[in-house]
């Protein structure tokens, strides 16, 4: 029991403090914590145990029709487990862009619920496998082992398959272009799948007949997706940087920002700064990143959703913060 424990303590850890890394990437408006929670618990809970299910499921049936084991676990790890796994995962996501769509304020939001259920599904298949594969089989040098290589060599593998899917239904929300909206999310779906099935291909097939030089190959291919997907967050921080500075400059025309608001809202360091002030900075300048995404929808998508509404709404209330800031 107290290594099971272990194990758990050893996956979820991380994993918070990688999630924590994932909401302080997210600078400007923050996701709701109460769908980030519900994300993760998702991938911990529903998405793990519905693909042990679904992979097992799919397993027996390669069984019942080859009689062969290998060719079932092999399928299981390289194309059923992807498939399943990344189709559950992403019906999180889904169902957060179909009830909150307000939500996708930008493609890094996306992004941000795809990597937290990512995230919860590790933790939960780390603990599984760092118990029942790790220290059932190989004592705690085995768990040792996993633990490296899973939790800390391969700690953003789930995070970042799944932050694909995010971003694909991202793309599908603030586009006006019917094909964007249909191809998107299948596409950001494709995308987590291949990189899932590519992973556990090469750690199933090219680690056993390589060894270290074939795990150093799959850890490779591993960190440079990673590093794409990285980029793209960079990325897309600085594109909703530009969005406050463009979008909010007549605000301070209008009255609703001072000169100094407008400035701090549009620095990633100044505003770090502010936030730290408490609640109420923290509200103000959440609330510039809002108005400045609904303005930048507004331009683009027009009256959808009830956009110049939502402009007058968050006009409101920065006037009513604005003095405590």
């Amino acid at each position: 029991m107290a290594v099971f424990l272990l194990a758990v303590v050893l996956s979820f850890g991380p994993a918070f403090f990688y999630a924590a890394i994932v909401y302080w990437l997210d600078r400007f408006e923050k996701e709701p914590k109460r769908l980030l929670v519900g994300a993760f618990l998702w991938g911990a809970l529903v998405a793990t145990i519905g693909a042990i299910i679904g992979t097992t499921i799919l397993q027996g049936g390669v069984i019942a029709l080859t009689g062969d084991e290998l060719l079932a676990e092999t399928s299981g790890t390289t194309i059923f487990a992807p498939l399943v796994e990344e189709s559950l995962k992403g019906f999180a996501v889904l169902l957060i862009w179909l009830f909150f769509p307000r939500e996708f304020d930008s493609p890094l939001d996306g992004m941000v619920y795809g990597a937290i259920v990512g995230l919860g599904f590790a933790a939960t298949e780390n603990v599984l496998y760092l118990y029942f594969l790790g220290y059932t089989e190989s004592g705690m040098s085995g768990l040792i082992t996993l633990f490296v290589l899973r939790v800390i060599l391969g700690a953003w593998g789930h995070a970042v398959y799944t932050a694909f899917i995010g971003l694909g239904l991202a793309l599908a929300r603030l586009s006006s272009n019917w094909s964007v909206r249909i191809l998107a999310p299948f596409v950001g779906w494709l995308i987590a799948v291949f990189l899932h099935a590519l992973h556990n291909t090469m750690a199933t097939v090219l680690v056993s007949e390589a060894g270290l030089s074939g795990l150093g190959a799959t850890l490779l291919i591993g960190w440079t997706t990673w590093a794409i997907a990285l980029s793209i967050v960079i990325w897309e921080i600085l594109r909703e940087r530009r969005w406050m500075r463009q979008y909010l400059a007549e605000e301070v025309q209008f009255g609703t920002l001072s000169a100094e608001q407008y400035t701090t809202a549009g620095s990633i360091r100044r505003q770090m700064r502010a936030r730290r002030k408490g609640r109420d900075a923290n509200r103000f300048y959440a609330a510039c990143a809002e108005l400045a995404q609904k303005k930048h929808q507004f331009a683009h998508l027009g009256e959808e959703r009830g956009n110049s509404g939502e402009i007058a709404r968050l006009r409101n209330k920065l006037s009513q913060l604005s003095a405590a800031v």
